[in-house]
């Protein structure tokens, strides 16, 4: 968890494959504990192709996946990854890349917070209300408005780093 915190919470990612990887991870979040989905990520990553989108897009089926004892084997979990994946393939058509997509409403300026207390980070605002409303109507699943706000601050569109963190992209930068 801490490592997670330290090397990539909440910095920005603009590979549409790690964008893919962490928008899949969050999704197994939901209901369960970020430790326990971290745990699980090097299996993830073995069963999903490294999250090779065109590759996890092209998956015939997920059960094989449902015997896998190393992953979070929920059906409706496990299709909403292959379900994102060719989500995810149409909006690169459209956008020419994931990253373009999940930028394009912020017009790819991360959206800094100042959070000066912890308890102050809501669970959702108006902006991952927009984003999964619009994922929804691009064919996303399991995207709603709690699982998107987390998504956004994991790829650093929203920053929440408290203002005195070390890992605070400002404190980084000298900004503060």
């Amino acid at each position: 968890m801490i490592a997670y915190h330290d090397e990539e919470w909440g910095r920005p990612s603009h590979n549409d494959r790690d964008l893919f990887e962490l928008l899949s991870l969050e999704t197994y979040q939901a209901g369960l504990s970020w430790e326990i989905v971290l745990k699980k990520r090097d299996a993830f990553r073995h069963a999903f192709f490294n999250f090779d989108i065109a590759k996890v897009a092209a998956m015939q089926s997920i059960e094989p996946l449902l015997l896998d004892s190393s992953i979070i084997r929920n059906r409706l979990k496990l299709a909403a990854t292959v379900n994102n994946a060719r989500a995810i393939v149409k909006i690169q058509q459209t956008y020419a890349s994931f990253d373009n997509y999940v930028w394009h409403f912020v017009d790819g300026q991360t959206i800094d917070h100042h959070i000066e207390n912890m308890a102050d980070i809501p669970a959702q605002n108006q902006l991952s209300q927009i984003v999964a409303k619009r994922m929804k109507q691009d064919g996303f699943k399991f995207t709603g408005p709690v699982t998107i706000y987390s998504y956004l601050q994991a790829v650093g569109v929203i920053n929440d780093h408290e203002v005195g963190c070390v890992f605070n992209p400002d404190q980084e930068n000298g900004e503060r």
